[in-house]
Formats: structure tokens, C-alpha cells, sequence
């Protein structure tokens, strides 16, 4: 008599729940933050994928002097920004930022205020999706947009020293005090009724910010 043929073991076993199946119509996001210096120079870069898996669109972009975990947190910032401005109401992320991941995933505190503000606006982003997620990856796993964010740095010429000769007392006072006496020009995107900045302002409390309205391009 021939012994009975043993089953295959489910694909759950040995866990204790069963993962949710991913929506349909799922784009990802491939993202890094790179920091010379830390801080120091920083960019971050975006890589999107669509549903079937090929390559949509990239995004990276030298930010100033910033951390390498700010430099994290406004590529996940830009990346559903960019998102949300182009209809993608799917969104799941990969990082290989250890701690971006599981301070978005609520696991980690955020300690840091200048990380904190924007985890706030990350949080606020990721809500306005029908769906939202965010995973941790390897390195090896991130090296195209690893070498998207490290392509934006080379590109990005630091200023001549001799720059830093001419600033006025008055500019020097402001860097002093973190900010900047320099005019910036940044974009918005109006929606719900408020308008939300292409990249965090990192301001300070009490600045005065004049804005100019331009049609969009047709």
C-alpha cells in the first residue's frame, strides 16, 4: 500500500495573519536621499514605476545643505507630491532608508523637530491617497536611485568662494539664525482649498511669504 502523498504547506504558514492582496492599478516609487557631509550637500531623486512594472518617470533635485535623513523625507515629500499632481491616487514606496520607513509606519518616534515637520507633511500627503504604503529595502535593491541622487549632486556647482566674501552683514545675520535673507522662488499646487508647496519651506515662525499667481501653461 502505497504511503499517501503530503500536500504542499500553504503559502501563510507559519504566519499568524494573511497579508492584504496590493489594489489593482498599483504604481511604486523607488526613492533615495543623499547628504555629503551630513549635513552638507544634499539631493534627493524619485524613480517611478507603473502598474506593469516599466519605468514611468524620474524625479531628483539638489536641496542645499540638509541631513541625509532630511534629504529621505523630501523624496518621499516630492514623490507623492508629484503623485498627487498627476492622478496617481496608488501609491507604495520603497526605501532603503531604515529610518524614514518605520517612523512613516508609526514604529519609530520622531525625535528631530526639523524631521518632525516633515513627517508631519509626509503624513498629510500620504492620507489624500486611496492607498498608501511604504517599505523597507536593501541597498542593492535602491542603487538606481541611489545613483539618480548622487547624479543631482554632481551636477549642482557650489558656489565660487569668493561668493561667501560678498554677503552683507545683514545676510550673514539670518544664516546665523538659520534662515536666509535671500529671496527663493518655489511652486505650489492648489488643492481642497489650500496651497501646498512642490518641496518643504523649512520656515521659521512668524515669516511673512508673498505669493504671485501665474496661470498654468497651456
Amino acid at each position: 500500500m502505497s504511503a499517501a502523498k503530503k500536500s504542499a504547506p500553504p503559502r501563510t504558514a507559519g504566519r499568524l495573519f494573511r497579508e492584504p492582496e496590493p489594489p489593482t492599478g498599483l504604481h511604486r516609487a523607488y526613492l533615495d536621499g543623499a547628504s555629503r557631509g551630513n549635513p552638507g550637500p544634499a539631493a534627493y531623486a524619485v524613480i517611478f514605476y507603473r502598474p506593469d512594472g516599466s519605468e514611468w518617470n524620474k524625479l531628483a533635485k539638489p536641496i542645499g545643505i540638509r541631513t541625509n535623513n532630511e534629504a529621505e523625507y523630501y523624496a518621499l515629500i516630492a514623490a507623492l507630491d508629484f503623485a498627487l499632481a498627476h492622478g496617481i491616487r496608488r501609491l507604495a514606496v520603497r526605501s532603503d532608508s531604515e529610518l524614514l520607513v518605520r517612523q512613516m509606519q508609526r514604529r519609530y518616534k520622531v525625535k528631530q523637530p526639523r524631521l518632525r515637520l516633515l513627517f508631519e507633511q509626509a503624513q498629510r500627503l500620504a492620507r489624500q491617497l486611496e492607498y498608501f504604503s511604504i517599505e523597507h529595502i536593501p541597498r542593492e535593491q535602491n542603487s538606481a536611485a541611489d545613483a539618480l541622487a548622487n547624479q543631482a549632486l554632481d551636477r549642482h556647482e557650489a558656489p565660487p568662494p569668493s561668493a561667501s566674501r560678498k554677503l552683507q552683514p545683514a545676510a550673514l545675520a539670518g544664516a546665523a539664525r538659520g534662515g536666509s535673507t535671500v529671496p527663493r522662488r518655489i511652486s505650489a499646487r492648489w488643492a481642497n482649498g489650500a496651497l501646498h508647496p512642490v518641496e518643504p519651506l523649512d520656515l521659521a515662525e512668524g515669516t511673512e511669504v508673498e505669493i504671485s499667481i501665474h496661470p498654468p501653461r497651456r
